[in-house]
């Protein structure tokens, strides 16, 4: 069977990658609108209601316009932005969170895409508090470091089209401690409150390490580094997409240094446990554009169509 997809809003960073995903996917069938009516109402309307699922690649308001318009009960959405991430009448597009996940994605008409810093944060923090080992009331905090291209459009004309000094240097934002991924990291988390974060953006294209530091004195179980590195792995073992280091992870390092760009191009999510009995630093690499957001995306397409969970991702 043939499937018609549509990606509403396929001249954006993400969009573009989603097309690239499908353009290796035999068994669907790309409907695409002319640029020059891209802001047609009318004529994004009979789009939406004409295909079998639309990936909304939009800003939060526009995704949320764009639902408004699907007035039958067969087009599925899978929604990229921010909008609907929290909203309990759709399904978090992250198959590897527990074992019902995959189940509620593949019975849902409705998906939302994680965000990529909250995908690193919560598939590295989850197992952890559902495990009973970091408290619900643990002060977490961390940090992501990214490529421009998670900033989409604008952000990558700055980078690549200035010699500016300052853009040579790793920058931090969101200093507000009000960044949007926040209320999806303390949800799905399982944590009380919302970690601190900070997103810091890098002079390179994409590849994103978000960082995790833990104090295992704050733990309500007395476990080591190697404790955690186990039960991480133990909980996505049968995980096609998430794998778990062994814990003497300074193997995988290069002259000391951590590469954050080794799953550019996948949808492999890497997670590192450092660390000895004071202090635990965890760490995990993905694409910004993979897993981080197109990937994951087409994972999920994938599942609520009853694809192969992998197809087109490898």
């Amino acid at each position: 069977m043939e499937y018609k997809i549509f990606v509403d809003g396929q001249e954006g960073t993400t969009g573009l990658k989603i097309h690239e995903y499908l353009s290796k996917i035999s068994s669907v069938e790309v409907v695409k609108i002319e640029s020059e009516l891209r802001k047609d109402n009318d004529a994004r309307r009979a789009v939406l209601n004409e295909v079998d699922l639309v990936f909304l690649c939009l800003p939060d308001s526009a995704s949320r316009e764009s639902v408004t318009m699907v007035s039958n009960k067969k087009t599925k959405i899978i929604d990229a932005s921010t909008a609907f991430r929290t909203n309990s009448a759709w399904t978090y597009g992250l198959p590897e969170l527990h074992k019902n996940q995959r189940n509620r994605i593949q019975n849902s008409s409705r998906v939302s895409v994680p965000g990529c810093h909250a995908t690193g944060f919560i598939l590295t923090t989850h197992p952890l508090v559902a495990e009973g080992i970091i408290p619900r009331d643990y002060p977490a905090s961390c940090y992501s470091l990214t490529g421009y291209s998670g900033g989409g459009k604008k952000l990558i004309s700055e980078y690549q089209s200035s010699n500016r000094e300052q853009l040579f240097a790793p920058r931090h934002y969101a200093l507000n401690l009000n960044h949007k991924h926040l209320p999806e990291m303390q949800l799905y988390s399982g944590l009380n409150a919302a970690p601190i974060f900070t997103p810091i953006v890098g002079n390179y294209y994409q590849g994103d390490a978000v960082t995790i530091p833990l104090f295992p004195r704050m733990f309500t179980k007395n476990v080591t580094a190697r404790d955690i590195q186990e039960v991480l792995a133990s909980y996505y073992q049968d995980e096609r997409f998430i794998r778990v280091m062994p814990y003497e992870s300074e193997a995988y390092l290069e002259d000391g240094f951590f590469n954050l760009m080794q799953c550019n191009n996948t949808n492999y999510l890497d997670i590192f446990v450092f660390g000895h009995k004071d202090e635990i630093l965890l760490i995990s690499r993905f694409d910004n554009l993979g897993k981080g957001a197109s990937g994951a995306a087409i994972q999920n397409m994938n599942i609520m169509l009853g694809f192969e969970e992998g197809l087109g991702l490898e």
